[in-house]
């Protein structure tokens, strides 16, 4: 056997591996003895029929398991030869593999890369106060009133935070949008919608809400709309001027709900100081949630800034798969058409690729950090992965159990992400932590 490294890049190795006759043979003898055990023919008992009538009558399945049997055995050799830490194999080449012949074989594969670990303890971290102020808690408290107000009709003109209810019809250099967008009606006529005045989320038409302070029941007025240069929603509309005719049917005010028993009664709590309370406990871990958030991503992006290596080419392509996958999905369940992704294809991937590098880069380091700390999954770990995803997808956790140990790679996979995470809060746990001055 002769063993070949060559180097392709930094993480990319080529090994070429060359069996002689001799070895390739007793790969093949191997094969034929293993099917010579249970082969039935007729005239012979179970494993007594002569190997060279298995060899005939079972001549196709043994070449298949023959070449799988030849490429195993050249790639295991290379890989106790040379030491690898392969993460992927990229590509086999087989060459020609037959009996009485030498065998090479071309194994590409990515490896892990060799890099030292920075300092990873006591890295400095940031975090805000996680004590409620009295203006907070007072907010939330408004915003749940909100959440059961009422709408009244009022007869004056049009104030913040009312509800206008209106038609529009828009045009374009006195062209109809009906025209110009024809599959896009909602922005080119409606006969009766709501628009919240001056509030804080846009509504269809952007800045509409904008300029409806003071209108009254039965005003006709013309606005102007500018929409953003990048308008997914409607590309045909992106970066245009429309005027709109609207004419306004009726005003309605928010009434909010007393702050009474019945309230109260709604919210879970006896009295305000009981909300108060409650309030305060939720905004608390809400923002102790937000601080943890904070400083995994400070500890992971301090590290990578330390760390200078070049990761394998083939989990950036898978990461960045994953990346592109979850971009498409979070973007079409919120309406973007799917040949807007067409569109801006080149920055679409070249982004996800930047991103899954970082992404794998991290992994690597901790990865690293997780050997050195001795940090494992547990069975514990497993079940609270199982409890999580089975609240998550509504499954039994029976069931994903049974899915997890019938299929290898999607358990390496969710135990590598536990070990990642494991890493994580490990760092979180050795942080420096440093709390800043609440703003005035």
């Amino acid at each position: 056997m002769n063993v070949q490294l060559n180097n392709v890049s930094a993480t990319r190795k080529s090994l070429v591996v060359t069996l002689d006759p001799s070895e390739v043979d007793a790969e093949h003898s191997a094969v034929v003895a293993e099917i010579a055990k249970f082969a039935r023919l007729p005239g012979f008992r179970p494993g007594k029929a002569p190997l060279a009538m298995v060899a005939k009558r079972f001549g196709k399945e043994i070449a298949d398991e023959f070449k799988q049997k030849v490429v195993a055995r050249a790639y295991r050799s290379g890989l106790e030869k040379e030491k690898l830490d392969v993460m992927n194999i990229v590509n086999v080449e087989e060459g020609k593999i037959a009996m009485g012949e030498a065998a090479t074989i071309t194994v590409t594969v990515d490896i892990r890369p060799e890099f030292e670990l920075p300092e990873y303890t006591e890295l400095p971290t940031e975090v805000a106060p996680v004590e409620p102020t009295d203006a907070e808690v007072a907010n939330v408290i408004e915003g749940l009133r909100s959440e059961r107000a009422d709408f009244r009709k009022a007869e004056r003109a049009a104030q913040k935070g009312d509800y206008v209810k209106l038609a529009y019809e828009g045009t374009i250099d006195g062209k109809p949008i009906s025209e110009i967008a024809p599959d896009k009606q909602l922005y080119a006529k409606v006969p009766q919608t709501w628009e919240e005045v001056q509030g804080e989320h846009e509504g269809v038409l952007p800045g509409l809400g904008q300029q409806l302070a003071g209108v009254a029941a039965g005003d006709k007025k013309t606005v102007s709309i500018t929409f953003p240069a990048e308008f997914a929603a409607a590309p045909a509309l992106a970066g245009k001027v429309a005027s709109y005719a609207i004419e306004v049917q009726e005003i309605r005010e928010r009434v909010l709900p007393e702050l009474n028993e019945e309230f109260f009664k709604s919210q879970q709590v006896a009295d305000l100081a009981a909300l108060q309370t409650k309030v305060q406990a939720n905004l608390k871990m809400q923002k102790e949630y937000q601080n943890r958030s904070a400083q995994r991503r400070q500890v992971t992006d301090q590290l990578a800034a330390k760390v200078n290596v070049e990761v394998p080419e083939s989990l950036v392509d898978s990461e960045t798969q994953h990346v592109l996958r979850n971009f498409i999905e979070e973007n079409m369940r919120r309406g973007v058409p799917a040949e807007e992704f067409e569109k801006g294809k080149k920055e679409l991937f070249d982004g996800a690729k930047k991103a899954a590098a970082a992404r794998v880069k991290v992994q690597m380091i901790l990865a690293k950090i997780a050997e050195k700390e001795k940090i494992t999954v547990t069975n514990d770990d497993i079940n609270e992965y199982l409890y999580r995803e089975s609240m998550r997808s509504g499954q039994k956790p029976e069931k994903l159990a049974k899915t997890l140990s019938n299929d290898r790679d999607q358990l390496r996979s969710v135990q590598q992400s536990i070990i990642f995470d494991k890493a994580v809060d490990f760092l979180v746990s050795k942080a420096k932590v440093t709390t800043l001055q609440p703003k005035a």
